[in-house]
C-alpha cells in the first residue's frame, strides 16, 4: 500500500502552516518554495482540507491560509482520511456487503485487523508530532534513519 502524492502533500503543507502559525496567513507561492509543492498543487490539496475545517483563508494581498485547528489536534489518520477517504486496505474491510465472500473468507480478518492498526498508528501522530521532531523510529532496521 502507497499513501497517494496527494495525502503525503497535505502533509507536509500543514506542518509548513503549523511552522509558521504566528505570522499570519500563509501565501501558497511561499509554503510552494519550502515544500517543493507546486502552488497550483498546493491549492488544490488545501480545497479539502478547507472544508474540513482544518485551514481558512483569507483574500487580499496580505492573504494566503492559517492553520485553525492546533497542530497537536491534527493526526495523520485525519488528514488521510479527508484526502484519500478511508484508511481501509480493501472494500471489504469498510463495507463487508460488497464482497459476497466476506462473511468466509480467511483473508478478510486480516485485512480488518491491519487496517485497524494502522488506523491505530496513524491516529496517533500529530502534526505537531513531526513540528517537534519526536517520533522514535521502530527498530534497528528502520528504513528512515541514517545508520550510525
Amino acid at each position: 500500500m502507497k499513501l497517494s502524492a496527494k495525502a503525503r502533500y497535505a502533509v507536509r503543507i500543514l506542518l509548513d502552516l503549523a511552522r509558521h502559525l504566528d505570522e499570519g496567513p500563509v501565501r501558497t507561492t511561499d509554503i510552494s518554495g519550502r515544500t517543493g509543492v507546486s502552488a497550483r498543487f498546493i491549492e488544490q490539496i488545501l480545497k479539502p482540507l478547507k472544508k474540513a475545517a482544518l485551514v481558512t483563508s483569507t483574500r487580499g494581498a496580505t492573504g494566503g491560509y492559517t492553520l485553525v485547528v492546533r497542530p497537536e489536534d491534527i493526526s495523520l489518520a485525519r488528514v488521510i482520511r479527508i484526502i484519500e477517504g478511508s484508511l481501509c486496505l480493501t472494500q471489504c474491510c469498510e463495507n463487508p456487503s460488497v464482497c459476497s465472500r466476506s462473511s468466509h473468507c480467511r483473508s478478510h480478518r486480516a485485512w480488518v485487523r491491519v487496517s485497524q492498526v494502522l488506523d491505530a498508528e496513524l491516529e496517533s501522530i500529530s502534526i505537531k508530532d513531526l513540528q517537534d521532531d519526536t517520533l522514535s523510529c521502530t527498530g534497528p532496521d528502520c528504513a528512515c534513519c541514517p545508520t550510525p
